[in-house]
């Protein structure tokens, strides 16, 4: 084993932007439940399944109103 290495010709992997928090959530058994045989039926994660679904009921910025901020 050598005492020094030189690292300066490897490439060094990117940390990918973090776009993602944990929380912690309650829903009713039930939601979850459809969720989770969501997720059987489709071989996607519940928690995507959720995420997506969360997501169409967020309004839709325009990139025009975007630009005009």
């Amino acid at each position: 084993m050598k005492s020094e290495y030189d690292f300066s010709t490897t490439a060094s992997a990117a940390r990918p932007v973090k776009r993602k928090t944990r929380i912690t959530i309650y829903l009713d058994d039930e939601v979850l439940q459809q969720f989770r045989s969501l997720s059987e039926q489709s071989g996607k994660g519940y928690q995507t399944l959720i995420n997506a679904a969360l997501r169409t009921r967020l309004p839709q910025v325009r990139p025009e109103a975007a630009l005009a901020e």
